[in-house]
């Protein structure tokens, strides 16, 4: 096991009244002035944003809000709400969506403190922001676990890259898993299917086999597949739902990734594939992961087929591989490109410039080439 140092600041407020215990205990740390960010007005229909704004109301609150918050969070929109922020003298940020509300709420706070570009600062110079406005995240559809960490994944259209962006820190997170009932079937299985990726990125990485890690990892990923089982035969099951949030969050409170190094390849490649597409994040990972596993089963067998008997209950790793694949179809999560959602056709020459701005893991079970990302999304694609 690598060295490492943990320490988890962010309290996390769960169930049924865990919004009103949020608001009325954080809210006398906001300050006078919170700006609401969400997404595309889902909790206004669904009652969430009256519940929010009452309660924060109540507490004496002046709301400013923000919304229009996209999936796959762009760049310029990071910055039209840090202007905002700067605007209004804003104390505080409360996000109110899913992980991209989340994810940009992050950047938003720490961008709002710096007096240049983030984006320029980490990915040019390799600084990182010091500090940011204070902020809280109300999950409203799980999968990502973005409010358990300081880590987000914004796209700068202007550069066609989608990476990962560091951030303020939530220091709480509502997490009430009956706000996550009216999310659309296909969004539950997608966010879900990005909570077995995290788990599975974080065991394939390449350290040494005996880490407690691993094994907090395969028990997370059984218990989202099989809440995911449950999902299937009912969508609505809230105690499937409950655990299917927790799971979530626990893929990404950094718990998994102490003393190990992990293999976050495909995600890179998802990354890169979104920055092009616009596709869903976690449908984009559910037809990747099958193929990318293919390529590098043979560079950890023995990882591969504790898997295969502790996640999906097989024996062999060929089994564990189909038993993924057969898995996939199941929860009716594409397996091709070709089913994506995309806001452009998907041709071997997109998939040639994906490839080739896709960051190499050196951390995975093998490194890959450009060469092979691009095999493995024409894989994907027929």
């Amino acid at each position: 096991m690598q060295d490492f140092q943990y320490s988890y600041p962010v309290r996390v407020y769960f169930g049924k009244q865990s919004l009103a215990q949020a608001l009325n205990v954080e809210s006398a740390k906001m300050g006078e002035t919170v700006m609401l960010v969400y997404g595309g007005g889902s909790i206004k229909r669904n009652g969430i944003y009256d519940e929010v704004v009452e309660l924060l109301q109540k507490n004496g609150k002046k709301i400013v809000e923000f919304d229009g918050v996209m999936s796959n969070p762009t760049y310029a929109k990071v910055q039209e709400g840090a202007k905002l922020v700067k605007d209004e003298k804003v104390d505080f940020i409360l996000a109110v969506g899913g992980g991209s509300v989340s994810d940009a709420s992050k950047i938003i706070s720490a961008q709002a403190k710096l007096n240049e570009g983030i984006w320029e600062m980490e990915m040019e110079k390799h600084q990182f922001p010091t500090e940011g406005i204070p902020m809280g995240v109300v999950v409203t559809a799980s999968g990502t676990g973005s409010e358990m960490n300081n880590g987000a994944v914004i796209t700068h259209e202007d550069k066609k890259i989608k990476a990962g962006v560091l951030g303020t820190l939530p220091s709480f997170a509502v997490l009430n898993p009956e706000f996550t009932m009216t999310v659309p079937e296909s969004q539950v299985f997608s966010g879900a299917f990005d909570t077995l990726s995290h788990a599975m990125e974080t065991y394939f990485g390449n350290s040494d086999q005996d880490n407690v890690s691993d094994d907090v990892a395969l028990a997370i990923m059984k218990n989202t597949v099989k809440n995911m089982h449950r999902l299937v035969k009912d969508v609505n099951d809230q105690e499937a739902r409950s655990n299917l949030m927790w799971d979530s969050a626990m893929a990404e409170n950094g718990i998994l990734k102490c003393g190990r190094k992990t293999d976050f390849q495909a995600h890179q490649i998802e990354h890169q594939l979104g920055a092009y597409t616009d596709c869903n994040h976690g449908q984009g990972l559910a037809v990747i992961h099958p193929v990318y596993y293919k390529h590098i089963v043979q560079d950890a067998p023995e990882k591969f087929e504790r898997f295969a008997e502790e996640v999906f209950g097989v024996e062999s790793v060929q089994e564990g591989l189909d038993a993924l694949e057969d898995f996939i179809q199941e929860c009716h999560l594409p397996t091709k490109l070709s089913q994506l959602r995309s806001v452009t056709p998907i041709t071997p020459e997109l998939l040639r410039k994906v490839a080739d701005s896709s960051n190499l893991i050196q951390t995975g079970p093998r490194p890959l080439t450009h060469d092979e990302i691009y095999d493995i999304l024409m894989e994907c694609l027929d």
